[in-house]
């Protein structure tokens, strides 16, 4: 079972992905996999001389389609454990945490995300239900939701 853990900071190099909660007109958007029948949070992985925000709006863009937003960063993150992520071992793996709120959609995805829900409820059927509830809490927990 997987191991959340949350940090004020690691090395630059230690950030392996970017999720961002993000929301539009005080709904939240979620993600749906081409591959996948579950939803999550917009985010993925960091690219090769990329920096952790810049990999944040690029990923909110291509699987959100959004084309306004301001994006804030809330904490780094690890989860040690199985967890289903691409790439993962036992050991911990980490990613930072924003937060975003879009102003505007294209309604346009240019990634292996199906389609957007835009919802004023929480999912029931997450991708990874360890682990994205959990960086809800604690961006609720920082007051930052």
């Amino acid at each position: 079972m997987p191991e959340v853990h949350f940090y004020e900071q690691v090395p630059d190099e230690w950030l392996k992905f970017a999720v961002i909660i993000a929301r539009t007109e005080g709904k939240w958007i979620f993600c749906k996999h081409k591959d996948r029948d579950t939803y999550e949070i917009p985010g993925g992985h960091r690219e090769e001389g990329e920096s952790i925000g810049a990999a944040a709006a690029r990923e909110l863009r291509e699987e959100t389609g959004a084309i306004d937003f301001t994006i804030r960063p809330v904490c780094v993150y690890g989860v040690k454990g199985r967890t289903g992520v691409s790439g993962d071992s036992d050991g911990e793996a980490f990613g930072m945490l924003f937060t975003a709120e879009v102003k505007s959609l294209a309604g346009e995805l240019h990634s292996e995300i199906e389609t957007i829900l835009i919802t004023d409820t929480l999912v029931d059927r997450w991708t990874y239900p360890l682990i994205q509830p959990k960086l809800l809490e604690e961006a609720k927990r920082r007051g930052l939701l």
